[in-house]
Protein backbone atom coordinates (compact mmCIF):
# COMPACT_ATOMS: atom_id res chain seq x y z
CA UNK A 1 0.00 0.00 0.00
CA UNK A 2 1.21 3.23 -0.96
CA UNK A 3 2.62 5.11 2.15
CA UNK A 4 1.06 8.54 1.37
CA UNK A 5 -2.47 6.68 0.92
CA UNK A 6 -2.32 4.73 3.93
CA UNK A 7 -1.02 8.36 5.96
CA UNK A 8 -3.92 9.81 4.37
CA UNK A 9 -6.92 7.39 5.43
CA UNK A 10 -5.23 7.50 8.92
CA UNK A 11 -5.91 11.54 8.82
CA UNK A 12 -9.70 11.20 7.65
CA UNK A 13 -9.97 8.40 10.33
CA UNK A 14 -8.40 10.55 12.51
CA UNK A 15 -10.54 13.21 11.81
CA UNK A 16 -13.48 11.25 12.39
CA UNK A 17 -12.92 10.28 15.93
CA UNK A 18 -11.74 13.74 16.75
CA UNK A 19 -15.61 15.50 15.68
CA UNK A 20 -17.01 13.38 18.54
CA UNK A 21 -14.43 13.49 21.15
CA UNK A 22 -13.52 16.69 23.08
CA UNK A 23 -10.53 17.57 25.92
CA UNK A 24 -11.23 20.38 28.36
CA UNK A 25 -9.21 21.27 31.54
CA UNK A 26 -11.38 18.69 33.27
CA UNK A 27 -11.11 16.02 31.73
CA UNK A 28 -8.25 16.48 29.01
CA UNK A 29 -8.41 14.43 26.08
CA UNK A 30 -5.42 11.73 26.32
CA UNK A 31 -4.22 11.28 22.27
CA UNK A 32 -1.37 8.51 21.46
CA UNK A 33 0.71 9.36 18.18
CA UNK A 34 2.77 6.08 17.10
CA UNK A 35 5.62 6.85 14.72
CA UNK A 36 7.39 3.46 13.80
CA UNK A 37 10.27 3.71 16.43
CA UNK A 38 8.37 6.04 19.31
CA UNK A 39 5.20 6.34 20.61
CA UNK A 40 4.25 9.49 22.30
CA UNK A 41 0.98 10.63 24.62
CA UNK A 42 0.00 14.12 25.36
CA UNK A 43 -2.90 15.69 27.79
CA UNK A 44 -4.51 17.84 25.90
CA UNK A 45 -7.02 20.72 27.06
CA UNK A 46 -8.83 21.75 23.36
CA UNK A 47 -11.07 24.76 24.95
CA UNK A 48 -7.45 26.64 25.80
CA UNK A 49 -5.25 24.51 23.03
CA UNK A 50 -2.94 23.61 25.26
CA UNK A 51 -0.83 20.38 26.48
CA UNK A 52 -1.07 19.99 30.05
CA UNK A 53 1.20 16.81 30.39
CA UNK A 54 3.17 14.80 27.59
CA UNK A 55 5.41 11.33 27.94
CA UNK A 56 7.02 9.69 25.38
CA UNK A 57 9.71 6.40 24.84
CA UNK A 58 12.41 8.63 25.15
CA UNK A 59 11.85 9.93 27.91
CA UNK A 60 12.36 6.55 29.70
CA UNK A 61 16.40 5.47 30.67
CA UNK A 62 17.64 3.58 27.60
CA UNK A 63 18.61 0.81 30.12
CA UNK A 64 14.89 0.19 31.03
CA UNK A 65 13.46 0.83 27.28
CA UNK A 66 13.21 -2.06 24.66
CA UNK A 67 14.50 -5.38 26.89
CA UNK A 68 14.29 -7.65 24.05
CA UNK A 69 14.03 -11.21 25.34
CA UNK A 70 15.56 -13.77 23.07
CA UNK A 71 14.41 -17.03 21.74
CA UNK A 72 15.06 -19.04 24.54
CA UNK A 73 13.44 -17.45 27.04
CA UNK A 74 10.40 -16.79 24.97
CA UNK A 75 10.07 -20.29 25.57
CA UNK A 76 10.05 -20.55 28.53
CA UNK A 77 8.42 -17.42 29.27
CA UNK A 78 5.38 -19.39 27.33
CA UNK A 79 5.23 -21.87 29.23
CA UNK A 80 4.65 -19.54 32.37
CA UNK A 81 1.84 -17.80 30.86
CA UNK A 82 -0.10 -20.94 30.52
CA UNK A 83 0.53 -22.04 33.51
CA UNK A 84 -0.03 -18.23 35.77
CA UNK A 85 -2.05 -16.90 32.53
CA UNK A 86 0.20 -13.91 33.20
CA UNK A 87 0.31 -11.05 30.46
CA UNK A 88 4.52 -10.57 29.13
CA UNK A 89 4.95 -7.73 27.09
CA UNK A 90 8.10 -7.48 25.05
CA UNK A 91 9.49 -4.95 23.11
CA UNK A 92 7.97 -1.71 21.76
CA UNK A 93 4.54 -3.30 23.55
CA UNK A 94 6.58 -3.04 26.78
CA UNK A 95 7.81 0.12 25.93
CA UNK A 96 4.55 1.72 25.02
CA UNK A 97 3.25 0.39 28.49
CA UNK A 98 5.55 1.96 30.39
CA UNK A 99 4.71 5.18 28.16
CA UNK A 100 1.35 5.48 29.74
CA UNK A 101 2.08 4.63 33.00
CA UNK A 102 4.48 8.01 32.95
CA UNK A 103 1.81 9.98 31.43
CA UNK A 104 -0.55 8.89 34.14
CA UNK A 105 2.07 9.91 37.07
CA UNK A 106 2.63 13.06 35.52
CA UNK A 107 -0.99 13.70 35.15
CA UNK A 108 -1.67 12.63 38.62
CA UNK A 109 0.76 14.89 39.86
CA UNK A 110 -1.20 18.09 37.89
CA UNK A 111 -4.62 16.53 39.93
CA UNK A 112 -6.22 15.03 36.55
CA UNK A 113 -7.70 11.61 37.29
CA UNK A 114 -10.08 11.14 34.73
CA UNK A 115 -9.08 11.87 30.17
CA UNK A 116 -10.96 10.99 27.51
CA UNK A 117 -8.95 8.23 24.93
CA UNK A 118 -8.12 9.60 21.46
CA UNK A 119 -6.69 6.81 20.02
CA UNK A 120 -5.38 9.42 16.98
CA UNK A 121 -7.51 7.00 13.67
CA UNK A 122 -4.66 3.94 15.04
CA UNK A 123 -6.60 0.38 15.87
CA UNK A 124 -7.16 -0.17 19.29
CA UNK A 125 -4.56 -3.19 19.93
CA UNK A 126 -0.85 -3.24 19.83
CA UNK A 127 1.14 -0.25 20.81
CA UNK A 128 -1.76 1.63 21.57
CA UNK A 129 -3.74 -0.73 23.65
CA UNK A 130 -0.59 -0.82 25.60
CA UNK A 131 -0.69 2.77 26.09
CA UNK A 132 -4.08 3.01 27.41
CA UNK A 133 -3.91 0.30 29.95
CA UNK A 134 -0.36 1.35 31.35
CA UNK A 135 -2.30 4.88 31.98
CA UNK A 136 -4.95 2.72 33.34
CA UNK A 137 -3.13 1.02 35.55
CA UNK A 138 -1.13 4.55 36.86
CA UNK A 139 -4.44 5.70 38.25
CA UNK A 140 -6.03 7.69 35.26
CA UNK A 141 -9.91 6.72 34.32
CA UNK A 142 -11.87 6.50 31.11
Amino acid sequence: MDTKLKHEKRFRRHKRVRAKIFGTAARPRLCVFRSAKYIYAQLVDDEKSMTLASASDLELTSRSRRKRKTKLSRETDAKQKRETDAKVLTGKVATAYQVGELVAEKALKKKIERVVFDRGGYRYHGRVKAVAEGAREGGLKF
